[in-house]
């Protein structure tokens, strides 16, 4: 068995960098090697899901289905019962379709998948190996699969599963204190912990020779939310202190290192591989802070609950979640990740919010608030466009979405805090997720030096899928683009459309988080902004 198709994930990688580390204008390129599948391979920008953020990106790549039919639309799952609302993290189980993973299994691809999140746990009857992300150190060895997976991998000279996973008690250093040394050192982490994923990378295409073999690197991501400033070709200045030298060496040396691993696999998985990179989003930067909570208690559509000034009640009010009047509360945002505005709709009597009769012509009034907020300066919209989730989520998980999805002037998250101004400055530029990620194409069968129009997330799966020689299900949303293959592979391999995806059972029984753990990922999402 030979590897057929490689694919590497890099987690918001966005062309904005990428290009400028790849070229040699001046001087010797950072990424030379991803500078020569630009040269000899096919690129196109790729748009990411409605909302850009990691859980309904990746999941959309690995099911070829938008978040409205597989159902992840944020990392925190919440449920409204009665007159309270409760959070959770989602997980594998629930995705509500098949990933490509699976479909390639049961159709007797061997496949390799590392560190994409919500894959944990694993499915039952995976052909292949998985070792999912975004899970604790502690829990990895319950959800890789095979069984013994974990152990074999221990094998690995300096294999250190507490280096391979987030290490959430460093992260958390970098939440308490985001000094110059902070930041500083939260770029040094990622390096070794990159690191963990291409030597079990490099092990299992070499000694198993999966037909499809994936890995994800977010360090990407983790790093451009931290360091963007010294990042951003637009956003360096003519003359750059000491410390600004030192944060750009370091965000070069994690991409040059980033640039060997793909040179390294893409080596050794053989001449004959079709090999594909793309991105869950992009990147930019946010220049403001939006405080939409705020904004619609000024409009009456929710409330606060009565915090005592107490250090109890200020860390009520701290909290990651919004401290709401649940009882007087018709519309709010739950989580800054989500940027989505959640109605409350009343379905038995006595309960909280509007009637159902009522809904539409509340949402339409909800609507005209949001557009009214505007910069008292320049009279534009702080929300530049504001849709529907019938029109971005059609599915069956439709009503799990946010009624509401919000896309602010500068594509920053919004803030849930209780706090005022509605609208402020930030000190100085983040970063923060753009729609457009990237996709690039190398190998035999994929046309040269081409740059081609922008495709979905959903068309990665497809082409992942077409790539291993299987046909493209009936139900995927994504599409395998055309040009991006020569006209003699075309011919050879057209694309096929076969039969819809089957939803098996659940996964395996995973090993329940502790409270403590759960909350360390939370300040983990804290830290990167998804969460306050």
């Amino acid at each position: 068995m030979t590897v057929r198709t490689l694919f590497i994930g890099m987690d918001g990688a966005t062309f904005t960098v990428l290009d400028e580390l790849t070229s040699a204008a001046s001087g010797a390129p950072v990424m030379p090697f991803l500078g020569r599948l630009f040269a000899e391979g096919c690129r196109a920008k790729l748009r990411s899901t409605p909302n850009p953020l990691t859980p309904p990106a990746w999941v959309s790549l690995m099911t070829g289905r938008g978040p409205g039919h597989h159902g992840v639309f944020d990392f925190i799952r919440a449920e409204e019962r009665g007159n309270d609302v409760f959070f959770t993290l989602y997980d594998a189980r629930d995705c509500r379709v098949e990933t490509i993973w699976s479909i390639a299994s049961r159709q007797g691809r061997r496949v390799a998948a590392l560190n994409f999140p919500f894959t944990a746990p694993p499915p039952k009857d995976l052909n292949g190996f998985m070792v999912p992300g975004f899970v604790p150190w502690r829990h990895l060895r319950r959800n890789s699969t095979p069984p013994d997976l974990y152990d074999r991998l221990k094998a690995i000279p300096d294999f250190n599963p507490q280096e391979l996973a987030w290490d959430f008690e460093q992260e958390k250093q970098a939440l308490d204190d985001l000094s110059d040394e902070a930041r500083e050192n939260w770029v040094r982490y990622h390096l070794p912990r990159e690191r963990q994923w291409f030597r079990i990378a490099d092990h299992l295409l070499r000694e198993e020779s999966p037909e499809l073999m994936a890995v994800m690197f977010d360090g990407v991501d983790k790093l451009q939310h931290q360091a963007w400033l010294y990042l951003d070709p637009s956003l360096q200045p003519a003359e750059p202190s000491d410390y600004h030298r030192r944060m750009r060496q370091l965000c070069l040396d994690y991409f040059r290192q980033l640039d060997g691993f793909i040179e390294h696999l893409v080596t050794a998985a053989g001449p004959g591989v079709q090999v594909f990179l793309a991105s869950d989003h992009g990147f930019t930067a946010t220049t403001e802070v939006l405080r939409i909570n705020a904004y619609l208690g000024q409009k009456g559509w929710l409330h606060w609950r009565e915090v005592p000034d107490t250090e109890e009640g200020r860390r009520r009010e701290d909290s990651m979640f919004a401290y709401l009047d649940w009882d007087r509360t018709i519309a709010y945002c739950r989580t800054p990740s989500s940027n989505g505005i959640n109605i409350r709709v009343a379905r038995n009597p006595g309960e909280a919010g509007v009637q159902p009769h009522e809904y539409e012509a509340t949402r339409a009034r909800l609507i005209k608030d949001l557009e009214a907020l505007v910069d008292p300066q320049t009279g534009q919209r702080i929300i530049t466009e504001i849709h529907r989730r019938e029109d971005v989520f059609p599915g069956a998980a439709m009503a799990d979405a946010p009624d509401l999805l919000l896309v602010l002037r500068d594509y920053g998250f919004v803030s849930i805090k209780n706090r005022l101004p509605v609208v402020e400055p930030r000190p100085e530029p983040a970063g923060t997720h753009h729609p457009d990620g990237v996709f690039i194409a190398w190998g035999p069968g994929i046309v040269k030096g081409k740059t081609i129009g922008r495709r979905r997330i959903m068309d990665v799966g497809a082409t992942l899928l077409h790539s291993l020689g299987l046909p493209v299900p009936a139900d995927f949303e994504g599409q395998v683009p055309a040009a991006m293959f020569d006209a003699e592979h075309k011919a050879l391999h057209p694309v096929i459309v076969g039969e819809a995806t089957v939803r098996k059972g659940d996964g395996a029984q995973a090993e329940g988080m502790s409270a403590d753990e759960k909350d360390k990922i939370l300040a983990q999402l804290q830290m990167l902004g998804y969460m306050e």
